[in-house]
């Protein structure tokens, strides 16, 4: 699975793997599956998910030589991938309707998805993707990168938000999640 998604990142680069950029080949090899999620995150539809996992492989390929070691391999790539599901989150919003929430509007509403105990993991994981593409950018950019294992001030180097804002936000996101599938979080 994750050579078959390796060689699909590697050609939407519209590169070969004989020729590709070492660089470029480290980040496909290290972070495709961590793109192939938030490409999930960020878009429900199949389709254009992967046109959206393919805008954020070029996206990488193209900005390459302007990665100067500022920050890590991993914020960097994070960094540009969420700020082109952004992209790609306002770009759709403006050809179709959809709502989107903030923290606050989110929590006022009424749990909309199905209220029965889900018992298969493949629907845990639908209905999380569910939220979290519910969520307005900044918030969903956050839930993603500390699902995928960021400490805040890895995602506040990322997303531009304080490391205190940042935990204050996933404790947020945490009991909104918990709420939603009828658990309880340690404090």
């Amino acid at each position: 699975m994750q050579t078959a998604l390796t060689d699909s990142l590697i050609a939407s680069a519209g590169e070969t793997p004989e020729v590709r950029d070492p660089l470029y080949a480290r980040v496909v090899d290290e972070f495709a599956g961590a793109l192939s999620r938030l490409a999930a995150a960020y878009e429900a539809e199949p389709q254009r998910r992967q046109d959206l996992l393919q805008d954020i492989c070029f996206t990488l390929w193209r900005s390459l030589p302007k990665f100067a070691g500022q920050c890590s391999l991993r914020t960097w790539v994070y960094r540009v991938a969420h700020n082109t599901a952004v992209t790609h989150v306002a770009r759709e919003r403006r050809h179709r309707v959809r709502d989107l929430y903030d923290l606050e509007q989110l929590e006022a509403i009424p749990d909309v998805l199905d209220s029965e105990r889900v018992v298969d993991e493949a629907q845990v994981v639908e209905k999380l993707q569910r939220l979290i593409q519910r969520l307005k950018p900044l918030d969903r950019q956050v839930i993603v990168l500390h699902l995928e294992g960021l400490k805040p001030a890895d995602i506040a180097a990322i997303s531009g938000l304080s490391a205190g804002n940042v935990a204050t936000k996933v404790h947020r996101l945490k009991q909104l999640l918990a709420r939603h599938f009828n658990v309880e979080i340690a404090p």
